[in-house]
């Protein structure tokens, strides 16, 4: 290019750059017509929801519980009847120890009530099976995560057949009583521990009832406390009144399960074990011993169907409040909080009553509230990310953010640990569970990843810090929960655990849980830091 091209051309640029300084320093009429968008969503909420009963007469394993195959919340209930008759040798004909009841007719069978304070003991007419069968509750193994199951394949929720396994019968398919017909409707043989991480089952041909396809086992919900009847539930402070656990109504024999149970979730076992007893095997002839496994289950705006009146019972006189409290999701739907976009000081909020999920604003901050950590703690997150953190530079941003909160706020925050022991692994190197709920299903396997849960230390600094893998994983029960629901799809954000040297977790697109490189960042999204405070 000459010499005098290039002065032209320097000339041009200077008197371009000289208009747009009087552009953006002058005074000017400005009009922008019709800048339009639109952003939509269609979904059909469909409800679906299965009780599982795994059982195996030889073993005498008797699994009980619910599972959410829909897309939208449920509220569950569960009864258990029981039936036994012996004859000894040489009489003709069999004696129910309960009077009045018929085997073949499992509407006379004795609706089990236990005491008002012990589950283990049966009252009324419910307590001539005391001496003969023996009922474990819930579901507890030391050091153990929660077990396995193998998600219904039977997806129609008109249908009310339940997913019986091992020697379990469906009621809808056999009605027979004699202690030998096959009903089941389900794979497994009922034993205990039958499924396991990494398990699958291929349904072509179909070998079950329900769809031609091959799931993955899941995992139960991991019980918050052991059931227990509701006047023991009435007596626990209210913060620890909705939670993952089976409350029973002494009175009337319904199990309830004391949350909503959330798309995609499990409970845990309303029941574990049925075994005889030892005078049971001493009876000098042969008996006969049943249980009934009733399920009813409704979406958590008709939970008066579940306060109907009972022709044989009386519901207890606390039901009605039970039921509000997992209808709101907590016993007094966070009353005497301020709402979720009233700004408050630290002061004027009570975190104990505070159920998960519940969005406030706290001196100029918008957050949602986790989980209880027990001891005064709370764990909060903020409720937005911090757009352009990438997974290298999160902590500068989370270290930026916490020194300008508000004193009141910093004054609550509790210490963790200077430096968190992340572990790492790869996406090639996890098995996961169904698209809707998107969790690894082989995380023991990496146990630096699968231990790294964010906990107070006293040893550490109070500070701002991003959630691992292992917190998502039990925080955040499915896919859709880890959106930030005020937001476009494609906001993320990130954990704090890599997935290789440069690489990092984060949550993403809606809530999909995707490794990806940590050159994504941008205006899309960024950190979203965590607090543990104590009040």
């Amino acid at each position: 290019m000459t010499p005098e091209k290039k002065n032209q051309r320097r000339l041009r640029n200077l008197a371009l750059l000289s208009l747009l300084l009087l552009l953006v320093g002058g005074t000017f009429a400005f009009q922008a017509f019709n800048q339009r968008a639109i952003n939509d969503r269609l979904r059909e909420n469909i409800p679906g929801g299965r009780v599982h009963d795994y059982y195996n007469r030889d073993t005498e394993n008797k699994d009980v519980f619910v599972e959410n195959y829909g897309n939208v919340p449920l509220m569950a209930r569960i009864r258990l009847s029981e039936f036994m008759e012996k004859r000894a040798t040489g009489d003709p004909d069999f004696t129910p120890i309960v009077n009045g009841t018929i085997r073949d007719q499992v509407n006379t069978w004795t609706v089990m009530r236990p005491s008002e304070t012990n589950l283990n003991t049966r009252v009324g007419d419910s307590a001539a099976f005391n001496t003969y069968a023996n009922l474990t509750f819930g579901w507890s193994r030391s050091g153990q995560e929660a077990p396995w199951f193998m998600p219904t394949f039977n997806r129609d929720n008109q249908d009310l057949m339940t997913a019986s396994a091992g020697h379990a019968r469906d009621w809808l398919t056999s009605t027979a009583t004699d202690g030998v017909t096959d009903g089941a409707t389900h794979p497994g043989d009922g034993t205990d521990a039958y499924w396991s991480s990494g398990d699958s089952f291929d349904n072509s041909g179909p070998v079950w009832p329900g769809e031609e396809v091959t799931h993955d086992a899941a995992q139960n919900l991991q019980q918050d406390r052991a059931p227990m009847t509701i006047s023991q539930w009435a007596a626990l402070p209210n913060n620890l009144k909705v939670g993952n656990f089976w409350v029973i109504d002494h009175q009337t024999g319904w199990a309830y399960w004391a949350n909503q149970l959330q798309a995609g979730e499990t409970t845990s076992y309303l029941l574990d074990a049925a075994q005889m007893t030892a005078a049971a095997d001493n009876i000098p002839g042969e008996y006969y011993y049943g249980i009934h496994v009733d399920g009813q289950l409704i979406s958590p705006d008709r939970i008066n169907d579940f306060l109907a009146a009972d022709p044989n019972y009386t519901h207890h006189a606390d039901l009605s409040d039970f039921l509000t409290a997992v209808q709101n999701g907590s016993i007094d739907n966070n009353w005497g909080n301020p709402g979720p976009d009233d700004d408050v000081q630290p002061n004027q909020i009570n975190f104990s009553i505070m159920a998960p999920g519940t969005i406030f604003t706290m001196a100029g901050e918008q957050y949602r509230y986790l989980e209880n950590q027990g001891g005064g703690n709370h764990l909060i997150i903020r409720e937005d990310a911090i757009r352009h953190a990438r997974f290298h530079n999160q902590d500068t941003f989370n270290n930026t953010w916490y020194g300008n909160l508000d004193p009141a706020v910093q004054a609550m925050v509790q210490p963790v640990a200077n430096t968190f022991v992340t572990g790492q692994v790869g996406l090639g190197e996890l098995t996961w569970t169904d698209g809707a709920i998107n969790r690894p299903t082989n995380l023991s396997d990496f146990p630096a990843v699968a231990e790294d849960e964010t906990r107070v230390d006293s040893s550490g600094t109070p500070r701002a810090f991003s959630l691992s893998m292992a917190d998502i994983i039990r925080i955040f029960p499915n896919r859709e929960s880890r959106r930030i629901p005020e937001q476009p799809d494609g906001v993320f954000w990130m954990t704090r655990t890599p997935a290789s040297a440069n690489n990092g977790w984060l949550i993403s697109m809606g809530g999909w849980f995707s490794d990806l490189e940590d050159t994504w960042g941008g205006s899309r999204g960024g950190t979203r830091p965590a607090l543990i405070v104590r009040q």
